[in-house]
């Protein structure tokens, strides 16, 4: 019995042991970055430039693999799924905020190890450029007085977009419903719907209303954010422009499945942590309008249960949560 016991300690001790060691070698084989979008899209090109930047850091190579399918699940449960070791990693989007309350997986920010926050691009309250309200203020005055007479796009039915306008409606003590929803397969053919008079607003990011604000064709009345975009830094806030304090944006972030060793998470933020405020990250993301935020595991975490319980209020108020 003595001799069994000093067994079992002895082997605690060399697992206890091997744990540090492994984590201090981290990597040594390929590292799988899943992306839950197709490839050519906003996601897949900023998990792109991360994984072509971590491989440089790390010294392995980083295989950036898309997991289509269900409206972003099939890729989320690909990365909760895979083994909390490091070498299977993912980049989560917002939409992880939103499939659960949807009914269209039990999958929430719980069940992963948050790295970091990398992106994210509040929405704005695009209007056509000759539209006459001048202020967001305005604007909401209208439909409330109008209830009906406005219509808006820019996403699928529940999608990020709708949800901006929806909660900033519920905000303001407006039904969501006073504002109808178009479905559109995006932000770009929302625009186009906008400019062409089929709907009223369009509660796009910045970067997506880019070039028919340069164009003089889209006008912008504010941005759902703490502070007005570096494109545009004369638009105000949503609290600026109207008192209320609802923010909402499209976000992107690096995740692992639950349960990954504290030394593998220390290294990994450390490595996103430079990759975030490195020269190439910033100018490609500038680039492309894209924003650069910052968010370690705890704060990370914090962002996404604010947002988780903003969107389930959301998506309870305009009947669409199951």
């Amino acid at each position: 019995m003595r001799r069994r016991s000093l067994f079992v300690a002895a082997a605690s001790l060399v697992l206890a042991g091997s744990l540090p060691a492994a984590a201090q070698d981290y990597p040594t084989r390929p590292i799988t970055l899943i992306v839950p979008w197709a490839a050519g899209g906003g996601t897949d090109a900023v998990a792109r430039i991360i994984g072509s930047l971590l491989e440089k850091d790390l010294g392995q190579p980083v295989n950036v693999v898309n997991r289509t399918g269900g409206n972003g699940v099939v890729g989320h449960q690909a990365i909760a799924s895979g083994s909390p070791d490091g070498y299977t990693i993912g980049i989560a989007t917002v939409e992880l905020n939103m499939m659960h309350w949807q009914g269209l997986t039990n999958l929430t920010y719980k069940d992963y190890t948050p790295i970091a926050l990398m992106n994210a691009d509040p929405a704005g309250l695009q209007v056509r450029a000759d539209a006459p309200y001048k202020t967001a203020k305005d604007l909401l005055a209208a439909i409330k007085a109008n209830p009906g007479k406005f219509k808006a796009s820019g996403t699928g039915q529940g999608g990020i977009w709708h949800l901006a306008i929806a909660g900033l409606l519920k905000d303001q003590g407006i039904d969501p419903a006073a504002v109808p929803w178009v479905p559109s397969n995006g932000a770009a053919p929302g625009l186009q719907d906008l400019v062409a008079g089929g709907v009223e607003i369009v509660p796009c990011s910045i970067p997506e209303a880019r070039s028919l604000i340069d164009a003089g064709k889209v006008k912008s009345l504010a941005i759902m954010a703490d502070k007005p975009p570096a494109l545009y830094p004369n638009l105000p806030t949503l609290e600026q422009a109207t008192g209320s304090k609802w923010k909402t944006a499209a976000w992107r972030g690096i995740v692992a499945p639950k349960g990954l060793p504290q030394p593998i998470v220390d290294k990994l933020v450390a490595a996103m942590e430079k990759i975030n405020k490195s020269a190439e990250y910033k100018e490609f993301m500038s680039s492309r309008g894209l924003g650069i935020e910052w968010g370690g595991p705890k704060e990370f975490t914090a962002f996404m249960e604010k947002a988780d319980a903003d969107f389930g209020a959301v998506m309870k108020a305009v009947g669409i949560a199951k």
